[in-house]
């Protein structure tokens, strides 16, 4: 059975940075995609960034282009999202996503969520 853990969410001022790690245990899962979303109150999941299982291909949502990070740690079932220049907007419930190769994300197994907070 695949689990997923995130970790490292919290409360940030605008401008600041977090980075949040994916810890996924299972058969494989070291060969998977990696990806994360978010969720705002009152809002769509939204796509935030994807790696792919060798970490030489990553792609990012829009809104956060340029300013957020994906990686994937050196046992490859790790992965991280290092956030900078974080605004207000940032704000939502950010959840780890992770599948085969042979699928597209969004995949079938999602973590619990971890809430990060841009207030000053």
């Amino acid at each position: 059975q695949v689990q997923l853990v995130e970790s490292g969410g919290g409360l940030v001022q605008p401008g600041g940075s977090l980075r949040l790690s994916c810890a996924v245990s299972g058969p494989t899962s070291n060969s998977w995609g990696m990806g994360w979303f978010r969720q705002a109150p009152g809002k769509d999941r939204e796509f935030v960034a994807h790696i792919n299982w060798s970490g030489g291909s990553t792609y990012y949502g829009e809104s956060v282009e340029g300013r957020f990070t994906i990686s994937r740690g050196s046992t490859k079932n790790t992965a991280y999202l290092q956030m900078n220049s974080l605004k207000p907007e940032d704000t939502a419930v950010y959840y780890c996503n992770a599948g085969p190769p042979s699928e597209l994300p969004p995949y079938d197994d999602w973590g619990r969520g971890t809430q990060v907070t841009v207030s000053s």
